[in-house]
């Protein structure tokens, strides 16, 4: 429809239509009825399409199942609406702060997607600064990034990259050689760069020549950290090559049960462990991120399990870093996984504000990180554990100390992650 032609669409046609789109036909049906018959607000129709679309993704009974019925007759109006909606919202939330159950989610529920475009083209510049995500309202280890590769081929439900990018398009730079060449080091300080922010480090090998130029650019530049980050098991380059020590490998780790329902078409639990297992081998240092950690029925017994293989797996020689961080949404995120129309129980959680994104409460995640820093006690002292992206406040009830700053923090962690890389070399 042309927004020029002088039609006007009425507000219950305009609300939320993306979310109605992709809802199934007979929800679809009845938020359209319910939003006409109440007379509902464009804002309103859309927060009832939201928990429409909650409900199909985490395969709960329809909206017209948990809808509270027709308001007291003698409500009407702005009155009836408020009577309807405050009452849904109630039982929505309710759901939220349930556990999430992942029996019933099985294999048949994971979505299928073509082979994503790779697209090679010199990049108009270098994507390479502070971390994109990175606030002043929490405790920030003041990574710097450097985009070797924009978009990721893999379909992790909670997944940020998907804001910034909305295609099945790879980018691939190149031009990298020549860009990484120009990136002004000063030889007095100490980096830690970061490649896995807009895609992920290893699942494309070296194509193009990619991890050539990322260890060569490592190589030449000695007071860099740069960390590769990744949810793959593509360590081949890395047993074939010559890998400089101030190149770090760290994966992404869950448990098998939201590695199987939420982080999509990515290397099981198993094979990334076996992957960091043969990289270590070769005398690379390896790190662990448990980002994020989920609160769903039996994640305690789960994660400890995790813990446990990794204590046993690894010498905490070997292991340079250990980050918790859990789930954190920007409401254009948020649009983004609802308007996919997957199944995933990523959004069944109270939302807490978090410095104007969303969270768990605090009782949650201090839960979440206080269960898995004792799983890792035996590396207490031995490996540098920190928060990615949570509040200061946060730090001192779970590992018992915690930063003035950020400054202090980064200081406290490159001087630990490059006294492991000394000792390493010796």
């Amino acid at each position: 429809m042309n927004p020029r032609a002088g039609v006007k669409q009425s507000a219950t046609r305009r609300a939320g239509q993306g979310l109605l789109e992709v809802l199934p036909a007979a929800e679809r049906a009845f938020v359209q009825r319910s939003a006409s018959h109440l007379g509902m607000t464009e804002q309103e129709t859309r927060q009832v399409a939201e928990i429409a679309a909650d409900l199909a993704a985490w395969n709960e009974e329809s909206i017209a199942v948990l809808w509270p019925g027709d308001p007291p007759p003698r409500l009407t109006g702005k009155a009836a609406r408020t009577w309807v909606l405050e009452r849904l919202r109630e039982r929505w939330a309710s759901m939220k702060a349930a556990p999430n159950r992942y029996t019933g989610f099985g294999p048949a529920t994971r979505p299928t997607s073509a082979k994503p475009e790779l697209v090679v083209e010199d990049r108009n510049t270098l994507g390479f600064g502070h971390c994109p995500v990175a606030s002043p309202k929490t405790r920030c280890c003041n990574l710097m990034t450097l985009d070797a590769v924009e978009n990721c081929g893999f379909g992790c439900s909670y997944c940020s990259i998907q804001s910034f990018y909305h295609d099945d398009r790879i980018y691939l730079d190149a031009g990298l050689a020549e860009k990484l060449r120009r990136i002004e080091i000063d030889p007095r300080q100490t980096y830690h760069i970061g490649t896995g922010q807009s895609s992920d480090s290893l699942l494309w090998g070296n194509k193009l020549g990619l991890l050539d130029e990322l260890t060569g650019f490592a190589r030449r530049h000695p007071n860099v950290i740069l960390e590769m980050k990744t949810k793959s098991r593509n360590v081949a380059y890395f047993l074939e090559q010559d890998i400089p020590r101030n190149l770090i490998c760290t994966w992404s780790l869950n448990t098998p049960t939201i590695i199987a329902h939420e982080e999509h078409q990515t290397a099981t639990l198993i094979e990334r462990l076996r992957a960091a297992r043969k990289v270590a081998d070769r005398g690379v240092l390896v790190g662990f991120h448990f980002h994020p950690m989920v609160h769903y029925h039996g994640w305690r017994a789960d994660y400890a399990a995790v813990f446990a293989r990794l204590a046993a797996e690894f010498d905490p020689s070997e292991v340079v870093l250990v980050s918790f961080g859990t789930l954190t949404f920007i409401k254009p995120v948020m649009r983004l996984i609802r308007g996919r129309a997957l199944k995933t129980q990523i959004l069944k959680m109270p939302l807490a504000d978090a410095g104007g994104k969303f969270s768990y409460p605090e009782e949650v995640k201090l839960d979440l990180f206080r269960h898995a820093y004792r799983g890792l006690h035996a590396w207490h002292g031995r490996v540098f554990f920190y928060l990615c992206m949570e509040p200061p406040g946060l730090w001192q009830p779970v590992f018992g100390h915690d930063y003035p700053s950020n400054a202090a923090f980064e200081a406290a962690m490159t001087s630990s992650y490059l006294a492991k890389i000394h000792r390493s070399a010796q």
